[in-house]
């Protein structure tokens, strides 16, 4: 009896495929109630709590992905070597310099294998007419994030912009973090690193934001996103024709609120959880669809990963250094980049070069020829609603799995739009409209309303968190669908 009880608990501790371990899922529950438990009593002695910490995430890491656990180990003991060695030789650049590109070389070669391998080949295919067979590689979890991590390490310790860690446990930590392991937001280590030995006092505010964070991220998450998704996105995406255009229209609104929800929510959960421990992690939205502009819309959205490609692919490549062609041309360059950073499919390379464009447009309208001025509400809220429709227009292609799927569903909301069916359709999707309304409303609250509600649960007392929280898992037990709904984000 007790062997066959600990074989249970062992197959529940091992990693399973079928349900990899993500904020959402049963587990992850006892596993942060555990970690809790722990860190509480090692918070306060440095080597302890870097130690428990990195040994709690890559136990995570393993438990999301299985034995890609050991890329990661693989990345840092790379990356922390080459960056020692870098600063080591800094005043030899040419040394320096070919060590950068080494660590370049290594990080991008093991994103590229993974994640583009199959992609080359499909192209290679396509133009010598050759049969070559995809590869069977499995995407681990977390690897475009951890690895531009990892590369602007290396490149602002070239830099000279801070001196490298010289200890190989530090630099797992900051690598391995795992409120923010698998879906970012992407952290540059001279933000991060300083905190790892600074000395912790965890306040009641911090306490407060992070869970006015967790839970509003669950919300965003379990709640708005899953739901909207199982009931309309899934649906309407995968056969459009059996749509009408009304419908297809409706289920791009609600994908705008879908990806917005769950990126933002897990982000938020990571961030929050940050805070509870101790540790500032930066925010990665902040209400994008209020932007008046795509350049602003970039501000707000993914915040760290547009940081991110502006210093280390738009800068080098020039910025706006070099006239302003140039300065278009890197903006699109940039954000292919970015659209190829997002998965190995024309869909994401086109959905970058159109952002692209897009950028260089808005730069010329405003800077060459003073168009787009926005003084006043009408101007405002007209430039809003473009911005808006604009984005939601390339979320089609973002979330078709195929150029001929973008199609059907542009056609269908083009060519047979179908206003007639509107009652119906509110009866039908009465339940998805009130939640897409009650979402865009939320999204739309001024930032003093939010930092008012912030806070407010910051001042309230265990009794009512505990209250909330359960309210929040009961709504999503409520609207949950059949199969768990996998973050979008984790795919890339």
């Amino acid at each position: 009896m007790i062997d066959f009880d600990l074989r249970k608990i062992l197959d529940q501790l091992a990693y399973d495929p079928a349900n990899p371990l993500l904020f959402n899922s049963s587990f992850f529950l006892v596993f942060f109630t555990v970690f809790l438990f722990f860190y509480q009593f090692a918070y306060k002695h440095k080597m302890t709590r870097v130690l428990m910490f990195t040994l709690f995430s890559l136990y995570f890491f393993y438990k999301a992905c299985g034995y890609y656990f050991l890329i990661i180990i693989l990345s840092a003991i790379v990356d922390f070597i080459i960056s020692n060695a870098i600063y080591t030789y800094r005043e030899r650049k040419a040394v320096a310099r070919g060590l950068l590109v080494f660590s370049i070389m290594i990080n991008l070669g093991l994103l590229f294998y993974f994640k583009y391998t199959n992609f080359f080949i499909d192209i290679l295919n396509d133009f010598t007419n050759s049969e070559i067979h995809p590869l069977h590689l499995v995407l681990p979890i977390g690897i475009s994030f951890y690895t531009f991590e990892n590369l602007s390490y290396t490149i602002d310790v070239y830099r000279g912009e801070f001196k490298p860690v010289n200890r190989f446990i530090d630099y797992c930590f900051f690598l391995s973090f795992f409120p923010k392991l698998m879906m970012g937001p992407i952290v540059r280590a001279k933000d991060f690193i300083p905190q790892i030995r600074k000395t912790i006092a965890i306040s009641p505010q911090d306490i407060g934001t992070g869970f006015y964070l967790i839970a509003g991220g669950l919300f965003k998450k379990m709640v708005i996103s899953d739901y909207l998704y199982t009931q309309l996105v899934e649906g309407v995406f995968d056969a459009p024709l059996q749509h009408t255009g009304l419908e297809c229209l409706l289920a791009v609104y609600g994908y705008a609120l879908v990806i917005y929800c769950d990126f933002s929510g897990y982000s938020d959960m990571a961030i929050g959880m940050a805070r509870w421990m101790g540790f500032v992690i930066p925010a990665n939205f902040d209400s994008p669809y209020q932007s008046l502009n795509i350049t602003e819309f970039w501000r707000r959205w993914h915040i760290s990963l547009s940081a991110w490609l502006k210093d280390y692919v738009y800068i080098p490549l020039g910025g706006n250094k070099k006239g302003h062609s140039r300065k278009y041309i890197n903006l699109v360059v940039t954000m292919l980049i970015g659209g190829l950073w997002h998965g190995a499919s024309w869909n994401f390379i086109l959905w970058g070069a159109v952002h692209g464009l897009a950028l260089a447009f808005d730069k010329i309208m405003r800077e060459r020829f003073g168009l787009f001025k926005t003084n006043n509400a009408f101007t405002k809220t007209l430039s809003l609603l473009i911005t808006f429709h604009f984005v939601c227009f390339c979320w089609i292609f973002f979330k078709a799995e195929s150029f001929e799927a973008a199609r059907q569903m542009i056609s269908q909301i083009a060519f047979h739009f179908n206003g007639a069916v509107i009652l119906d359709l509110i009866a039908n999707y009465r339940n998805v409209i009130l939640l897409m309304l009650l979402g865009y409303i939320l999204h739309a609250l001024p930032k003093q309303m939010e930092w008012a509600l912030q806070g407010r649960l910051a001042s309230t007392g265990i009794f009512l968190k505990t209250l909330i929280l359960i309210g929040i898992v009961w709504l999503a037990i409520l609207t949950k669908a059949a199969e768990p709904v996998m973050p979008i984000y984790l795919q890339f």
